[in-house]
């Protein structure tokens, strides 16, 4: 059975002065079937975090327009984004009053795989139907505290210290970057991208279950709502993007062709 895609991006500031996520979704240009989606959370002072996520999504079309799978991995690819955009925000601090940072996370989908690769603690979902197939590991103080066994998910949620990252791009130490793929795939089969504003706010199985029982677009508004209704008043930048494989709806034609056979 053929598939489509649906997607959705979606922003809110939250209880911030400043919107410093950014998100993208791009085509490839000669590609078919082959696309990118790429979210950043920045940080780093009055407008400095925006300028380095806004790096992330600039060295992101850079490179995924030049891809040439014949002479590189979709794994090199995404560590590639994310190691050359850690250097280009490294250099903006030797021209600005900044101490930028960012997060990153990269999805890349082609016919029949999809591929993903992050560094600090905006995550990656995947998801087959509302299960969660894997998720990607916070690179924070908190989540090495509960890969240690010393914090369950709850305790977590509400860490005084759950902002501290060990990892991000722009600091002095290279970024870590992780990996993910899937192949193959299947309807029902959905990605789900976001910073931090979003994910502290719900269980795997809401979010999970929010996109499968919803549209990508959604799917997308009832998260944002309700974390925002859940902070309080307190709330950070959220920023999401939401990939779903569904199945292709059988034309007329081909239905007819079918019933000939």
């Amino acid at each position: 059975m053929p598939l489509t895609i649906e997607t959705c991006v979606a922003r809110h500031t939250g209880d911030r002065k400043e919107q410093q996520d950014r998100v993208a979704l791009f085509a490839h240009p000669t590609r078919p079937g082959t696309m990118m989606a790429v979210l950043a959370d920045g940080m780093g002072g009055h407008t400095g975090g925006a300028m380095a996520a806004e790096q992330v999504l600039l060295k992101a079309r850079q490179n995924f327009e030049a891809y040439a799978p014949q002479s590189e991995t979709p794994a090199h690819l995404l560590e590639a984004i994310i190691n050359e955009a850690h250097l280009v925000i490294k250099l903006t601090r030797f021209t600005s009053e900044q101490d930028p940072h960012s997060t990153a996370v990269v999805f890349m989908l082609q016919p029949g795989r999809a591929d993903w690769a992050h560094c600090g603690d905006s995550r990656f979902y995947h998801f087959r139907g509302s299960e969660l197939v894997s998720r990607s590991q916070d690179h924070s103080l908190v989540g090495e505290l509960q890969r240690k066994g010393r914090l369950d998910e709850a305790a977590a949620l509400n860490h005084p210290q759950r902002n501290v990252l060990l990892s991000c791009l722009g600091s002095e130490r290279e970024p870590r970057v992780d990996h993910g793929r899937q192949l193959p795939l299947v309807a029902g089969d959905s990605f789900v991208l976001c910073s931090d504003g979003l994910w502290g706010y719900f269980s795997d199985e809401e979010i999970g279950g929010a996109v499968a029982a919803l549209s990508a677009r959604e799917a997308a508004q009832v998260l944002i709502n309700n974390a925002r209704e859940r902070s309080d008043g307190y709330g950070d930048n959220i920023t999401v993007a939401i990939i779903k494989l569904v199945e292709a709806p059988v034309t007329v034609a081909a239905r007819q062709a079918a019933a000939v056979r």
